[in-house]
């Protein structure tokens, strides 16, 4: 049955193939459905043009498929360029190095910190609150401070 309107369809049955894969890429990610929408569309014409057997047809349209894939995912892959942020994601990143006021006291090696509208934990030497530290790293989201000035024990 479908071989039967494959031939009364005729190259026509890859152009109509052609367009629902490329309608499916518009409502899929990525860019997976436009390459075997294209060599489907090509084997159309082809097959319009040239009088094939649909054997045939098919094996051309997996071949160029293949082909297609590949050129598709060589020229318009996803390239590694470096970004112009990349700490966008690691908030614990983007603050190392910044100095901020001491919200709570470190006391016992822990105490809080307020960094725009956010509370967080800090870890280093006893401190007393108001005084100015710098975070120097992270551990997952426990920021690791130490005293911008040296602290005196008298």
């Amino acid at each position: 049955m479908i071989q039967a309107a494959i031939e009364s369809l005729g190259g026509w049955t890859w152009w109509i193939l052609g367009l629902v894969l490329l309608g499916v890429e518009v409502l899929a990610p990525g860019f997976f459905f436009l390459w075997f929408g294209v060599a489907a569309l090509i084997i159309g014409v082809s097959a319009v043009t040239v009088s094939w057997p649909w054997q045939m047809q098919i094996l051309g349209f997996a071949v160029l498929s293949v082909v297609a894939a590949l050129a598709g995912r060589r020229f318009f892959g996803y390239r590694d360029a470096p970004s112009s942020d990349p700490h966008l994601n690691l908030r614990t990143a983007r603050l190392h190095g910044r100095t901020f006021t001491l919200t709570e006291p470190i006391a016992e090696g822990s105490g809080r910190i307020r960094i725009d509208d956010s509370v967080w934990r800090v870890s280093g030497p006893d401190t007393p609150a108001g005084a100015r530290i710098r975070i120097v790293g992270a551990d997952g989201a426990l920021l690791l401070v130490e005293p911008e000035a040296p602290l005196n024990h008298d």
